[in-house]
């Protein structure tokens, strides 16, 4: 990793546990600048009440991902998702402070976060690349609407009702399947451990250059996840009558859908860097979130 000389600082100004620890995590940023170990500190225009009195300047998120060589999130997943997708295109590297419930990728404790920072302007870390997705809806009159970007996962379903939908699945030219289904989830290794595992789809290692196919709640019990390449482009098409159908990523960016689309969804050229101490273990991150090997919480040892 080049020289860090430029930080951005990311959080939920509206959670008061955020604040807290974004204000913490600004003001030892501000005391390494004014020790000469960093230049400047950025932040979202959107965190401005969060950081009163503080020499932190606020930047639209575009400008803040052109000019900072790291990127500090502070909140729970869904913060990081959201940022991870405006940071990737541009190469930023991201460092996850948890403030939020489950943190597979938020990964810092709040009372490590002090001497994480320290490590890392040290050069004590690891840098781990994670496979991005980008997704365009193509009209049946084949418009084609602008790319969106996911990190997790791409959820096609029918958000206005319990109707099933119809659709088709191709992987490339070839055609994959005929699906009677709420929905299906396309998800990258990262996302492997959020929708798609509640789905009943297979964990996947963060490494894996693979995509997983999650069918929702499937008219057919047969119809079951896959994992392909994740070099194939996928499409989804959505056939009869769609309701209320719509396109999630994230779940956090929506396209409605309507009879005749096609949802493609390929790997994308950038990848999501984020940064974890040298003591970071994905098996550990498991074993701790999902607990396995473990008895219910509280319950006594034999």
């Amino acid at each position: 990793m080049s020289t860090i000389s430029t930080i951005g600082i990311i959080g939920k100004r509206a959670d008061a546990r955020a604040a807290e620890t974004l204000l913490a995590v600004a003001q030892h940023l501000l005391d390494k600048a004014r020790a000469g170990s960093i230049k400047a500190v950025l932040a979202p225009v959107e965190n401005a009440p969060a950081l009163p009195g503080l020499a932190v300047q606020f930047v639209p998120m575009p400008e803040l991902a052109a000019r900072c060589q790291l990127a500090i999130v502070v909140g729970g997943d869904g913060t990081l998702l959201s940022a991870g997708r405006a940071l990737a295109p541009h190469g930023v590297p991201i460092l996850g402070v948890n403030r939020g419930r489950l943190g597979f990728m938020v990964d810092i404790r709040p009372e490590d976060m002090r001497e994480t920072l320290d490590g890392l302007l040290r050069g004590e870390i690891l840098i781990e690349e994670r496979l991005l997705l980008e997704t365009q809806v193509l009209r049946a009159d084949t418009t084609r609407l602008p790319l969106l970007f996911a990190v997790n996962d791409v959820v096609v379903r029918n958000q206005a009702s319990i109707r099933m939908l119809d659709f088709e699945t191709w992987m490339d030219q070839e055609f994959i399947s005929q699906h009677r289904a709420d929905g299906i989830v396309i998800s990258t290794p990262t996302g492997s451990t959020a929708y798609a595992l509640s789905g009943g789809g297979p964990v996947l290692h963060p490494s894996l250059s693979a995509i997983a196919l999650v069918p929702i709640c499937p008219h057919t019990l047969s119809d079951r996840p896959i994992v392909v390449p994740a070099d194939r482009r996928i499409r989804v098409v959505l056939r009869g009558d769609t309701g209320g159908a719509a396109v999630t990523c994230d779940g956090q960016v929506n396209e409605t859908l309507r009879p005749g689309d096609a949802v493609e969804i390929a790997r994308s050229p950038h990848v999501l860097k984020l940064v974890h101490p040298r003591t970071y273990s994905y098996f550990q991150l498991l074993r701790d979130k999902l607990h396995w090997g473990r008895g219910p919480a509280g319950a006594e040892k034999p």
